[in-house]
């Protein structure tokens, strides 16, 4: 009844049809995303029931693990409406003694967080916790705004919008990636000896490639003050980068720029998601950053990862 497949790219067409009707699919699925990365060596399934499509798993190799894809934020099985609790036991049986046979011996596989999903959709994790002996090795914890009931703002973070407000700092959609990508780099290098996950000339592709989806907003006066990478993901709006000059935090500029995404560009979504604020998947809080992003009235939703010996 069911059939694995490795992904091709001449399969291409037909994984970025699946993903778009699927019921938990992102444009992070989507190949041109998933394929400027270069670092990784894909090992993406496709599953097939009855000979139509059924399933996708997008992964990457990396020695005798294979691993939902790391380059991407969220992972594991993407489905349509017709993918049963039943069938999920059967697939991932089916998927465990696939890669056995090609020579792997571990499985780290992410999920998609419930408020992604178009529609309920964690058949994989009960079938996961039927079939594996998986254990809950990560657990990043993101903060996130229902915007149709949200909580208030902490008093600091209103007494900053204020002050920004007061000062005439401009918030806008920009094209300064180069200058707000200075910013970040430099941020990151200081504070964490770090640099970002994409380099300028792979979030400018990105840009190009998925215009709708990736969006820059900055805070200024006669300079760049500060800025976010909002990724959108229909009734979903999620923060890819956050940062501010010395002198933007002074003058809390992000404070500004934060009300007006909020509460006007995106007050027609559901959710607002600042991304995570833990290190070392999750075992280092950044008490700091999360009370920043719990001071707009964002709370908890987990980002899990579990692994599985095969």
């Amino acid at each position: 009844m069911f059939e694995i497949k490795p992904y091709t790219p001449k399969l291409k067409p037909q994984w970025d049809a699946f993903v778009a009707t699927s019921k938990n699919g992102l444009f992070l699925f989507y190949r041109d995303y998933m394929d400027y990365h270069q670092c990784f060596t894909d090992h993406s399934l496709i599953i097939y029931r009855r000979n139509k499509l059924y399933a996708l798993l997008p992964a990457n190799r990396e020695g005798n693990m294979l691993c939902s894809h790391q380059g991407l934020t969220f992972g594991g099985l993407i489905v349509n409406s017709h993918f049963t609790a039943t069938e999920a036991i059967t697939v991932l049986r089916l998927i465990n003694a696939y890669l056995r046979d090609e020579g792997l011996r571990k499985v780290v596989y992410k999920t998609v967080p419930w408020l992604y999903q178009q529609q309920p959709s964690e058949e994989d994790l009960y079938a996961i916790y039927r079939t594996t002996n998986a254990k809950l090795v990560a657990r990043d914890i993101a903060s996130v705004i229902k915007l149709h009931v949200p909580l208030p703002c902490y008093r600091i973070r209103n007494n900053g919008m204020k002050k920004a407000k007061q000062l005439g700092i401009i918030i806008e959609e920009s094209d300064r990636w180069a200058d707000f990508w200075q910013l970040l780099t430099q941020n990151l290098q200081t504070k964490y000896h770090a640099v970002p996950v994409h380099s300028l000339s792979e979030i400018t592709l990105l840009k190009a490639r998925f215009s709708d989806n990736i969006r820059l907003f900055t805070a200024r006066l006669n300079e760049l003050l500060a800025g976010t990478v909002v990724y959108e993901y229909g009734d979903v709006v999620h923060t890819q980068y956050i940062s501010a000059s010395l002198k933007g935090k002074q003058l809390h500029a992000l404070d500004l720029l934060f009300d007006e995404l909020i509460h006007n560009v995106y007050r027609d979504k559901t959710y607002f998601d600042f991304g995570k604020s833990t290190e070392r998947q999750g075992l280092t809080l950044n008490e700091s950053l999360i009370y920043q992003k719990e001071g707009f009235g964002g709370r908890a939703v987990c980002y899990d990862w579990y692994e599985w010996n095969l």
